[in-house]
């Protein structure tokens, strides 16, 4: 028997967990319940968080967590449960696949059968932001390589494990050179290790438009967390419906399983929302704690329904379906076809699903790291580059001397054109014109002349080499 949380979530949540824990009970799981309350109630008790204390003790004692949907009230000072609860609990791999039903669920690609690994803890999703100057805002894009080695090898692991031919990766690293850039060089390292398993890049919007036409052409896909979120909910919804998809979230200690569709509040209570994404989470779950032959005896009832063309009304189609049900009735087909496999869909087997058990990550020796350089950011409400970079001259020290303005990342200084739009943020970058390298006393020099001078500097960011490579962006244009 083993013991996992249960949270019934917000919405909808309730009857589709309701319907959902039906369901695995009756096929046999051989499960203990802890349920625990997290979201909506949760919050509005003035919890900014969703969860109060003693339920992160609960999960983090079970280390298996089934989640439904919660809602995050709207508006400042609330963050998202769901990022919150893979980030504290190191749930760095989302993994959603995404099958065709055709043709009992409507769909334009029919033979569609792919799995997205999606990084979960970090790049936009880490949720640093700022409001730097009365115009601009900035959120941080931060990506690891221990979250790069950890997702990709994931990924190469799952497709070995599962008997899956390729690894696709997705990035926009011929924009983003440092940050996208390591995903997919860490992914060509990686790759290398499974000469089996065929590997290939794709430029995320591009790749975008080739799932959205001809998702029968990749197989794994592999990816940052911002593109993740967004593509695994199109590749979902182009099976047929985003409310038939569920996702696992593993972690090295904990994993949590869910729905990968919202709360949908406006249809609470009505028995009428379509139980199928959550079930999908829970046989995920089922499959991760070893009772794969549970797993297997449900998904296989579940495929024989959608196939009698018992169906909920988010799928249900005149000539196709043959009884539109709710909640709780498609709960109860599902239990009655437990032991009945499907004859048209795939039939699926689970007999080789357990947990992966991926190595730990192992820090790499330290590079070479030197201080070669200071970018200063400057809130200033003028239009003129030439004009402030009179004003910033002011700041330049025998060593380090201003090179370049840019705006929004386009250098606008030396030689910029009075085409460019300016707004109220300036990137100041100073380099030293004697000698390679630059001191922290420099940079200090360059923060007490601004202030001496009036002007307001409101970040800085260090300009490193790594082992005498360049670790830092030109400016547009440079």
């Amino acid at each position: 028997m083993r013991k996992i949380t249960v949270a019934k979530g917000d919405g909808i949540g309730p009857e589709i967990m309701d319907a959902t824990l039906e369901i695995i009970m009756a096929a046999g799981a051989e499960i203990e319940i802890e349920e625990i309350e997290v979201g909506e109630k949760v919050y509005l008790a003035g919890n900014t968080s969703g969860i109060a204390k003693e339920s992160w003790d609960v999960i983090r004692r079970n280390k298996v967590f089934l989640k439904a949907p919660i809602t995050t009230p709207q508006g400042g000072g609330y963050k998202s449960l769901n990022v919150t609860t893979r980030k504290f609990l190191g749930l760095y791999s989302n993994v959603r696949p995404c099958m065709s039903l055709h043709p009992f669920v409507k769909t334009k690609h029919p033979v569609m059968d792919l799995v997205i690994v999606r990084e979960n803890e970090e790049d936009l999703y880490a949720g640093i932001e700022h409001q730097q100057t009365d115009e601009v805002v900035q959120c941080l894009k931060l990506i690891s390589r221990p979250g790069c080695e950890k997702i990709v090898r994931y990924a190469f692991e799952y497709a070995k494990h599962y008997g899956r031919k390729k690894v696709t990766c997705f990035t926009k690293d011929n924009i983003m050179k440092q940050t996208d850039g390591l995903f997919h060089n860490v992914f060509d390292e990686i790759a290398k290790e499974y000469p089996e398993i065929e590997n290939e890049h794709w430029i995320v919007d591009i790749g975008a438009a080739k799932l959205a036409d001809t998702p029968e052409a990749f197989d794994v896909i592999v990816m940052p967390n911002l593109y993740g979120d967004v593509l695994s909910d199109v590749a979902a919804q182009i099976t047929g419906s985003v409310g038939l998809a569920g996702s696992a979230n593993i972690g090295e200690e904990c994993a949590m399983f869910e729905a990968i569709h919202g709360s949908a509040p406006r249809r609470a209570g009505q028995n009428s929302a379509n139980p199928s994404g959550l079930l999908q989470g829970a046989v995920m779950m089922l499959n991760h704690i070893g009772q794969t032959v549970v797993a297997e005896k449900i998904q296989n009832a579940w495929l024989k329904t959608l196939e009698d063309g018992i169906h909920t009304n988010d799928i249900f189609k005149e000539g196709t379906s043959k009884q539109k049900v709710g909640t709780k009735e498609f709960a109860k087909a599902v239990i009655a076809n437990l032991g009945n496999k499907p004859t048209l869909l795939k039939e699926v087997s689970y007999a080789n699903s357990s947990a992966l058990n991926l190595p730990k990550y192992k820090r790499k020796p330290a590079a070479i790291k030197e201080l070669v350089g200071v970018d200063v950011f400057v809130h200033w409400a003028g239009s003129n580059p030439d004009e402030l970079a009179k004003i910033i001259h002011y700041l330049d020290k025998n060593n380090l001397k201003l090179s370049m303005i840019t705006n929004r990342g386009i250098k606008v200084y030396p030689d910029g054109f009075k085409e460019t739009f300016c707004t109220d943020h300036w990137r100041c970058r100073f380099k030293p014109t004697q000698r390679n390298q630059i001191s922290k006393s420099e940079i200090i020099e360059i923060l007490t002349n601004a202030v001496i001078h009036n002007i307001d500097i409101i970040k800085t960011e260090n300009l490193y080499s790594f082992d005498e490579k360049q670790a830092f962006s030109l400016g547009q244009g440079q």
